[in-house]
């Protein structure tokens, strides 16, 4: 299988809750920003995000309060380089430390890296 988008995605829905990994990106819809960070916050999971906005104040409210490793800002899945902390957050990391540079060296450390498009 190819790269596939799944659209509509509830948490009720297998893929809505369980962390799967490979060229697959899940889109859940929110009403609001309220409405979108409570679901983020409601996972077990936390390894990445994304908004896509046109507002200033919604793509700073959603990177200072979303706990996820790895936020975009009208960009898709932050793609991890070797000075960010890929790992994951809450059931998303695994092992005792995170995979690259400086995080490699601090245990357990729950850092956040944004990456925005404008």
């Amino acid at each position: 299988m190819g790269p596939t988008v799944f659209d509509g995605v509830r948490a009720d829905m297998t893929i809505g809750h369980e962390e799967i990994f490979g060229p697959v990106a899940s889109v859940t819809r929110a009403a609001d920003l309220d409405e979108a960070i409570e679901l983020i916050h409601g996972s077990s999971f936390a390894n990445a995000t994304s908004i896509f906005t046109t507002s200033g104040c919604s793509a700073r409210e959603f990177r200072y309060r979303v706990g996820v490793s790895m936020i975009g800002v009208n960009i898709g899945v932050a793609a991890p380089m070797a000075f960010f902390p890929f790992g994951g957050t809450k059931g998303s990391f695994f092992g005792d430390l995170k995979a690259h540079g400086q995080d490699a060296v601090e245990f357990y450390t729950d850092k956040k890296v944004v990456i925005s498009r404008w």
